[in-house]
């Protein structure tokens, strides 16, 4: 009963509890960076400590071989990382959601979302974790260059298969019959010259009560999705302005701009790091780069560019949900439709509608739901 109740709250316009909403955000975003911090901390006590050396010792005398002790170290080494850290994720992705009924799911269904995810991973891991030695033993200092272009080429193949092949793999997508809704959102695609090979729903509320929806794929996988409780939850007209959001970053390039900024951060990253690493190996007490008690190192200094530039991340993608922000509105000539849809998406994912400007600036990727319907607003339409 208490879940049925939230639901009919969600089905009305007002923004969610500002006590409510603080305090679950507050409470993920801190779940969050606690499991952050711990997992780099853990990983610098392991370095600092010699414990690496002691595990790779360890896993080459039963194992033997560059690239089986590689593997095995690697998974001993992310077993120590998930006991400890695993707590918090239980906390942060069932617990928390839970307690504010934001979740459909069962302890089971939770773990077994988890086991699947990992399984896709694994190979994936296992793949790069395999280049990236390679590389190291091959090139030398060099080696960010070749694990950068290989990278930069598995993302685009990953966007390409994704929606076909992984993504049906968590939800079911059913095609969105043809009717009323069908043809708004063709008629917003035609106005914009984008040709989509789908519109689908997906079986969203099989985890959660939150609504969504997007764009995923890139070519011939390019289609459109909608979460099933938005379909359900929203009106026809709050629907449109929803995805007109989502069509807004496709006529300003977003999805492009978000492909170069990546492929330029990849390759930074990796060559800032691989400088980084290449200095404190020998100052940290490890033989060369290629000394797989090290690797840890390098994976911590990862961790530490991608803390620096995640803040100038979250800016770029701010600023462009403002831009499709704008364009839903002047697409569909309704604000007023485009600010129900964002209180009810405020309501339904208890969104916090004020957050703290340094904590926005911080972590949002973006922009606070009250500053969304104040630029709204503002534009008159």
């Amino acid at each position: 009963m208490a879940s049925e109740g939230l639901v009919a709250e969600t089905s009305t316009s007002s923004l969610p509890s500002p006590g409510s909403a603080k305090t679950y955000n507050r409470s993920k975003l801190g779940a969050g960076v606690a499991s952050s911090v711990l997992s780099f901390a853990l990983l610098l006590v392991l370095v600092l400590s010699g414990l690496t050396r002691d595990i790779e010792a360890w896993v080459e005398s039963m194992v033997g071989g560059d690239y089986g002790t590689l593997l095995v170290f690697a998974f001993a080494i992310g077993l120590i990382q998930s006991a400890f850290t695993l707590p918090i994720g239980y906390y942060s992705g069932y617990i928390l959601e839970h307690r504010y009924n934001l979740s459909n799911q069962t302890i089971g269904q939770w773990v077994w979302e988890r086991l699947k995810a990992t399984g896709i991973s694994l190979p994936i891991v296992v793949g790069l974790l395999a280049l990236l030695y390679a590389c190291l033993a091959e090139y030398g200092m060099l080696w960010w260059l070749p694990v950068s272009c290989a990278i930069t080429l598995f993302s685009v193949v990953l966007a390409r298969l994704a929606p076909v092949l992984i993504m049906p793999l968590f939800y079911k997508f059913t095609p969105v019959s043809d009717g009323p809704l069908k043809e708004r959102i063709l008629r917003l695609c035609g106005n914009a010259g984008l040709r989509i090979q789908g519109i689908f729903m997906f079986n969203l509320s099989k985890n959660t009560r939150k609504a969504n929806a997007g764009f995923t794929g890139i070519g011939k996988s390019k289609r459109i999705i909608l979460g099933d409780t938005l379909v359900k939850e929203f009106s026809q007209e709050e629907i449109e302005t929803v995805f007109a959001h989502e069509l807004g970053h496709y006529k300003y390039r977003h999805i492009t701009i978000g492909i170069v900024t990546g492929i330029v951060s990849t390759f930074a990253g990796l060559f800032i790091a691989a400088q980084a690493y290449g200095w404190s190996v020998g100052v940290f007490g490890f033989s060369s780069i290629t000394e797989i008690a090290a690797l840890p190192l390098l994976v911590l200094w990862l961790s530490l560019f991608g803390l620096v530039t995640a803040p100038l991340g979250n800016m770029l993608s701010r600023r462009h949900e403002r831009q499709a922000d704008s364009y839903a509105v002047q697409s569909t000539g309704n604000a007023q439709a485009f600010v129900s849809a964002l209180k009810k998406l405020a309501a339904m994912n208890l969104a916090d509608p004020s957050p703290h400007p340094l904590v926005e600036f911080l972590f949002y990727s973006h922009p606070s739901i009250g500053r969304r319907i104040q630029t709204v607003e503002s534009l008159g339409v």
